[in-house]
This record gives C-alpha cells, sequence and structure tokens, in this order.
C-alpha cells in the first residue's frame, strides 16, 4: 500500500501581502435614498403669514369679490367709449425690498374705481390694504434720507395715513412724514382705523353733496303758506 505524504502548508510568499480594500460607508435602503431624493425635491417651507398679511389676504380678498361687478361693469364702459390708452394703466412701481412690479389700474377716478381696481395686487401680495404711496422706480421720495431705509421694510398700501390725512393743513401733516410715521409704528389696530377713515370719508362727502342739492332745489316759495303775498 502507498503511503500518503503529509501535504505541507504552503508559506506566504514575504512582499506579497493582500491589498486592502478602502473603507466605504455602509448602503443605504432604496427606500431611504429615494426619501431623501424626494426632500431634495421639495419646495423650502413657507414663511408663516403674519397678522398683517392675513387681514390683507381676507378682507382684499372679500372686497374684491363684492367690487368684481362694478369693476367689470366699468371696465365694459370704458371699452365701449374707447378711451385713449385703454382700459387699464399701467406704470411701474417700487414694492417690499424693492422689487419693482407693474401696477394696472382702472383709467377712472370716479367712485374711486381706480383704487377698487388694484385689489388684485393685495390679494397677489404686491400691495398691501394700507402702507405708504407706491412710488416709482428712482423716485426722490425713496432714497434713504437717515440710516433706516424704512420704505423698504413693508409694503405701499392701497390707502395709507398720508392720503386719509391729505387735506390737513398741519404742517407735521405731510405725506412723508405721515409714511414715515406708519412704518415706525404700524399695528393692526392702526390700519383698521386707516381703513375706517377711508371709507367713511367719500361716504361723508357724499352725503353731503346730496344734502346741499336737496337744499339747492328748494326756493323760498316752496314752503310758503297758500294765499301768501308778498306786500304782506
Amino acid at each position: 500500500m502507498q503511503t500518503q505524504r503529509p501535504r505541507q502548508r504552503q508559506m506566504p510568499r514575504q512582499g506579497r501581502r493582500p491589498a486592502r480594500r478602502a473603507w466605504q460607508p455602509p448602503r443605504q435602503p432604496r427606500t431611504a435614498s429615494a426619501l431623501a431624493a424626494l426632500r431634495a425635491l421639495a419646495p423650502a417651507a413657507l414663511p408663516r403669514p403674519t397678522s398683517k398679511r392675513a387681514l390683507d389676504l381676507l378682507l382684499g380678498s372679500a372686497l374684491l369679490l363684492l367690487a368684481a361687478p362694478v369693476l367689470a361693469a366699468a371696465a365694459l364702459a370704458l371699452a365701449v367709449v374707447r378711451r385713449p390708452g385703454g382700459v387699464l394703466t399701467r406704470s411701474p412701481r417700487t414694492g417690499l425690498a424693492g422689487r419693482p412690479f407693474v401696477l394696472r389700474s382702472l383709467s377712472t377716478r370716479r367712485l374711486r374705481l381706480d383704487r377698487l381696481s388694484r385689489l388684485p395686487h393685495v390679494v397677489r401680495g404686491e400691495l398691501s390694504l394700507v402702507g405708504p404711496e407706491p412710488l416709482a422706480p428712482g423716485d426722490e421720495r425713496g432714497a434713504a434720507a437717515g440710516a433706516r431705509d424704512w420704505r423698504r421694510e413693508l409694503k405701499p398700501g392701497l390707502t395709507g395715513l398720508a392720503q386719509v390725512r391729505h387735506r390737513s393743513t398741519m404742517p407735521w401733516d405731510e405725506a412723508d412724514l405721515l409714511d414715515q410715521h406708519y412704518a415706525e409704528h404700524h399695528r393692526i389696530a392702526l390700519d383698521l382705523a386707516i381703513l375706517a377713515e377711508a371709507v367713511h370719508t367719500p361716504v361723508r362727502r357724499a352725503v353731503r353733496g346730496l344734502t346741499r342739492h336737496g337744499q339747492a332745489c328748494l326756493s323760498d316759495t316752496d314752503h310758503r303758506l297758500p294765499n301768501y303775498s308778498a306786500a304782506e
């Protein structure tokens, strides 16, 4: 019988060491990688609306719905008349943080329809219900007079403190000073007070106009007794 020789272990050759693999992070599951990709594609979280923006959105939308039939009728009337320049006037204005936008208004000033036609700008967030007057790009009044550029800190408004006090003759009731005062002290209570004054003033003027018209229609003979003569 042949005897089997014991196998000799082969000693590794010196100078040849097995290559070490570079360290690699553990692979994530496919679901985790898919979720990470979706999060990267998702838009950033929108900032929470402030109380002023909430007032603009809610009240501006309600006013726009109420004024829509009147605005549509006025636009139709302007289209029939074919006024030069078209139904809408378009003018560049400077908004929040100096961002420009095109202000569109009905080309009429009757019943404040030109102001009401700007309500879509309020809903979109380009204007606020209450704020300083929207200025054109390059307007000298838009230049910062001091260290604080307060016009860049808030949106221009549909109406404002300067608009409701423009008939005042007081020296401190200048438009720029009133707008700056509003920018430094604006709050919801002040916005509501300005909106109430903006509505109350034209209504009061309309009532006064109707009263004066009624008084003008009356003459001295309208309220005299029968058989009255001037000789008596």
